[in-house]
């Protein structure tokens, strides 16, 4: 196959190139702006992927490559953002927050500020509702996007989704209610809203926030599905699965329509990360920190690990003075608290496998170009200065290509359609 280069880029120019190279994250794009070509369906691995229902039509999918987190990742650029780290990237204050309401801060994932901003921008009337993802009802380890127009309804589906999400295959649906709304999601979709935005004016036009959470990586569905072996149970017995919450951080809780409950500890579900199952796109992320985002909520453990339960409080990072605007009036509004200061030497230990990503994601790219994989092309994220020049890195993606462990296989629904 002849791959395409730009700036040094082998960039996908269709959607079976970026599914089968192994970029595709499973947003949900494809599905929003191409409904009648593309539906999101799980794979046997457990990833979230569009598959086809017509024939492809790369020249009628411009559009979805042209803000594809596996074609596409920039930063949003503020010109007003008075800081700029290396590591960490522009932005305006760097913080810890946590939720005002002491329930919120309880049952949301660390200190709920995500769930707070949602709750404020509800309250304060500058969002009609909140697209974001949650549990399934009807299958509460799986999630799914929804619209929520109360806060009541923000808050019941609080907490992290660690498995598949694809919450912009609601975009469409959003922007055609021609109301002001937030986005909450992972970086890597708020990338691809940015990307959008500059084909799509309503985007800017009614969407009032984009709210993120520093990123570890979504794992494939497996991940869950392994608790369940352990425990015996079936999913279609499961009422709660609960990764994070009602807690700092929190016991991962399913429990089942027969009465049973299991629990695990964020260490016992986490500490072995070979276990993780996280998917392709995550290893080669450019930006799990949120530089597309207003605001970034983290983990800010010492360390990068919890030691134990404790109330939680959050890192928030305003990345744009719009994201600024929002934090101080969540702040004055009391839906949020604010503590201390923080500067970007605190989020490397905090944070500290991100520190590593950034610097080891050029090697990783240039693995990909050397086994003649695709890569996305990307600006303004740094990956160039960052460059730790790591032959372990570079030679590791090599051979994770040529093994075929990042190679995937498109979805093909076109049988359930005829």
């Amino acid at each position: 196959m002849k791959l395409t280069t730009t700036n040094g880029e082998q960039t996908p120019k269709s959607i079976r190139e970026v599914v089968e190279a192994g970029l595709c994250i499973g947003c949900g794009l494809c599905e929003a702006l191409g409904p009648s070509r593309w539906r999101m369906a799980m794979t046997p691995e457990g990833r979230l992927r569009p598959g086809r229902l017509a024939d492809e039509d790369p020249a009628a999918d411009a559009d979805i490559l042209g803000a594809c987190p596996g074609a596409v990742a920039q930063a949003a650029a503020d010109p007003t953002a008075p800081n700029s780290d290396p590591v960490w990237g522009a932005y305006h204050t760097m913080t810890e927050a946590w939720a005002g309401d002491p329930d919120v801060r309880f049952r949301a994932a660390t200190g709920g500020v995500l769930t707070a901003l949602g709750v404020h921008l509800l309250r304060s009337g500058l969002a009609r509702f909140i697209l974001h993802v949650g549990a399934d009802p009807d299958a509460p380890m799986r999630s799914r996007w929804f619209m929520s127009e109360t806060p009541r309804q923000v808050v019941a589906r609080c907490g992290s989704r660690y498995g598949p999400a694809d919450p912009l295959a609601g975009l469409e649906t959003a922007l055609a209610r021609k109301e002001p709304f937030a986005f909450i999601a992972k970086p890597c979709d708020a990338g691809a809203l940015r990307a959008r935005a500059k084909q799509d004016p309503r985007i800017d036009r009614f969407c009032v926030a984009v709210l993120v959470m520093v990123c570890g990586g979504a794992s494939e569905l497996g991940k869950s599905q392994g608790v369940l072996d352990e425990y015996g149970v079936a999913e279609r017995d499961l009422t709660v699965f609960r990764y994070r919450g009602y807690g700092n951080p929190g016991r991962t809780r399913i429990e089942t329509s027969d009465g049973r409950a299991f629990e695990k500890t964020y260490g016992e579900m986490w500490a072995d990360e070979a276990t993780w199952r996280i998917q392709t796109r995550c290893k080669l992320c450019p930006d799990a920190i949120g530089e597309a985002a207003d605001l970034a909520a983290a983990d800010i453990w010492p360390g990068g690990s919890p030691t134990g339960e404790d109330a939680g409080i959050n890192g928030a990072i305003s990345r744009t003075a719009q994201g600024q605007a929002l934090l101080e009036a969540a702040v004055a509004s009391g839906d949020l608290v604010r503590g201390a200061p923080h500067e970007p030497r605190q989020y490397d230990d905090f944070q500290p496998h991100q520190v590593a990503k950034k610097r080891a994601m050029a090697a990783r790219l240039r693995g990909l170009l050397s086994a003649g994989s695709f890569t996305y092309a990307h600006s303004g994220l740094r990956l160039d200065a960052l460059d730790g020049d790591d032959p372990n890195e570079q030679t590791g993606a090599k051979q994770r290509v040529e093994s075929g462990r990042f190679s995937e296989q498109l979805p093909d629904l076109r049988d359930e359609t005829t």
